[in-house]
């Protein structure tokens, strides 16, 4: 009793709306929601040579120390894990394209995320995140929000790869993504009828629904096999000297660097949108150790082994099953930690099956959780057009991309573009204008 007390106090629970088993409830279906990751890191890390058992290892204990570091130090119900995106950048572009081995890769993370650190502590990110319009914010939401959705329907298979179209609806045939549609009308059904933790059970019942059919001979779940435990291959493996004797390594960390900034930002606004915890002028209460637990995540993860550490889209999951504080975070970090002794039962949720390597377990989840993420539009200007253009392009790149980080890279260009040329440069702050000549650089250098 005095504990439960205790924890309600720490983590404002109370204040926040909440109670104990909601967080416990938001912080299970935060992680069901993201768990794939410990199935997919360790595939893409290997295609540049990491070995996988290190790799499983290293991405469960960083997830769960920046879990566990932000649900302490932020109170925020917004988990960590390696990057999506991050991982594919790490392995084909870097080692693989550019020809650094993923030892010298890990060291250019880690010096990467010990900058982030730096810029977190002085507030640099902090102030990136307050300096953004509301109306960008509210996109950058909804950007995620059809993001997500995105992702679900690939997961599910509802949405495929088309070589005259780039996608088109997918085969309503396959056994995968018949058990996907399953799952996503009970999930509806359930949050229809308002039932509490409505996600979190629609996962389980899509597991126990494929489970019972693979028992009955029609094979949709499978259990890889999984790696052997050896952190010792991965942790502090890293090749500072390799790394600085080569050439592109400033622009590899940069790289790094910019990604992760822009992603975190992206994910803390439009998640902190959703949850309701952004204050009257905007800003999220414990912005600065939610970036500075990011940032130790991804240091540590290059020491353990593991491509930078950044916030979860699929946060919104948990926090729409009700999660208001970090202690959702704290219950997401002991399962990742969990994870290390539990692969097989958790691989029959969310490992990839069939020939398209489908998510039909957590997929319906995703999409659900990318509707909710858009109300916030309602609140748009959609008079101004300075105000419109830029939040619809962000809305409609993050998808269609697949980058948050092009998405606010294009929506801050051209929200400074039109208040500079109708003479309202003053609608915003200063620094914003910084922001996005700094983002427009980067595109020039690019190119």
């Amino acid at each position: 009793m005095k504990l439960q007390t205790s924890l309600k106090e720490f983590f404002k629970v109370g204040e926040r709306g909440s109670s104990l088993a909601t967080e416990a409830l938001s912080g299970v279906t935060t992680f069901m929601a993201m768990s794939y990751i410990i199935f997919v890191q360790p595939a893409i890390l290997h295609d540049a040579g990491a070995p996988k058992g290190g790799v499983f290892f290293a991405t469960c204990v960083a997830s769960a120390i920046a879990c566990l570091l932000t649900g302490l130090l932020a109170n925020l119900p917004i988990a960590q894990a390696p990057a999506m995106g991050h991982n594919a950048f790490f392995a084909y572009t870097v080692c693989i394209g550019m020809g650094f081995t993923w030892q010298q890769g890990l060291a250019a993370v880690c010096v990467g995320g010990l900058v982030f650190m730096v810029l977190s502590f002085v507030g640099v990110r902090e102030a990136i995140m307050t300096v953004i319009p509301d109306n960008l914010k509210r996109a950058i939401a909804g950007g995620i929000g059809l993001l997500i959705t995105l992702i679900g329907l690939e997961y599910a298979g509802l949405v495929v790869d088309s070589e005259t179209t780039l996608v088109q609806f997918g085969d309503l045939t396959s056994k995968y993504t018949l058990l996907a549609a399953g799952g996503l009308a009970v999930t509806l059904l359930l949050l229809a009828l308002e039932i509490k933790g409505a996600i979190l059970f629609g996962i389980l019942a899509t597991a126990v629904m494929g489970y019972l059919l693979t028992a009955a001979g029609i094979p949709l779940l499978e259990v890889p096999e999984a790696p052997s435990l050896d952190p010792g291959n991965t942790i502090l493996a890293l090749d500072f000297r390799g790394l600085f004797s080569r050439s592109g390594a400033l622009g590899v960390i940069v790289t790094f660097l910019f990604l992760d900034v822009f992603d975190t930002v992206g994910t803390l606004v439009g998640v902190g949108q959703r949850s309701g915890l952004m204050d009257a002028q905007g800003n999220l209460p414990g912005a600065r150790w939610a970036l500075f637990s990011d940032a130790t995540g991804t240091a540590v993860g290059g020491l353990l082994g593991t491509s930078t550490i950044t916030s979860y889209v699929e946060s919104a999951a948990g926090i729409q099953a009700g999660g208001r504080t970090g202690l959702s975070n704290i219950v997401t970090a002991a399962l990742f930690l969990l994870a290390l002794m539990l692969y097989p039962l958790l691989a029959l949720v969310s490992s990839p099956v069939g020939p398209l390597e489908l998510y039909p377990v957590i997929a319906p989840a995703l999409i659900v959780v990318g509707a909710m993420m858009l109300q916030g539009l309602a609140r748009l200007e959609w008079q101004d057009p300075t105000e419109l253009f830029p939040a619809f392009l962000t809305i409609v790149i993050i998808p269609l991309a697949v980058s948050i980080t092009d998405g606010i890279a294009v929506g801050c260009i051209t929200y400074s573009f039109l208040k500079l040329c109708t003479g309202r440069w003053r609608d915003v702050h200063w620094a914003f204008h910084c922001i996005s000549g700094a983002l427009l650089l980067r595109y020039i250098f690019l190119t």
